[in-house]
């Protein structure tokens, strides 16, 4: 664990290029032969930090109400994006992704599809719980709902409020937005 900790950090401190297997057995405390037994390259490393650290961040609520699920798991995004050595973890890999077709493949499986797996369980629940028409469009929802949060944080890199997710939720649930 202190290694995928040491990895989260130094990513956070210097980006993905300034992550060297050499810095993080360094800030780790271990041997670079302790971390080549486990790992092959940095990526590796990296993206079993990301996969711990997203499994371990959501939590799928469960409130009763898909409105109230939604705003809750959409500020869990923002904040994990935002907020978080995994969040910066994450936008490193989303960044190498767009120039290495390898670590765009990985990305794909180990991050998105586990992710929106966990983006559709408010909307699987609701479904289930009669608040969502059996012909619901899901997928194409949790893009209405999830996308703007990525786009702000990778494209704009602007703050995500919970003013922005709340006004989210509320127009795709046709409600009028509070301000």
């Amino acid at each position: 664990m202190a290694i995928l900790e040491a990895a989260d950090d130094l990513l956070a401190e210097r980006g993905f290029a300034g992550v060297t297997i050499e810095g993080i057995a360094a800030r780790a405390g271990v041997a670079k032969q302790t971390i080549y037994r486990w790992w092959n390259s940095k990526a590796d490393i990296l993206f079993e930090a990301l996969a711990v650290d997203a499994a371990e961040h959501f939590t799928p609520a469960d409130h009763g109400d898909l409105g109230r699920d939604l705003r809750d798991h959409l500020r869990q995004v923002a904040t994990f994006l935002t907020a978080t050595d995994a969040g910066a973890v994450c936008r490193a890999l989303a960044g190498q992704a767009q120039l290495d077709p390898e670590v765009a493949a990985r990305f794909e499986a180990e991050f998105l599809a586990p992710q929106r797996d966990r983006d559709r369980a408010p909307f699987l629940r609701a479904r289930r719980r009669g608040e969502l028409a059996p012909g619901t469009d899901v997928d194409l929802a949790v893009d209405q709902l999830v996308g703007p949060i990525f786009y702000r944080v990778l494209v704009t890199r602007r703050s995500v409020p919970p003013r922005f997710t709340d006004a989210l939720v509320a127009g795709y649930l046709g409600q009028p937005a509070t301000p």
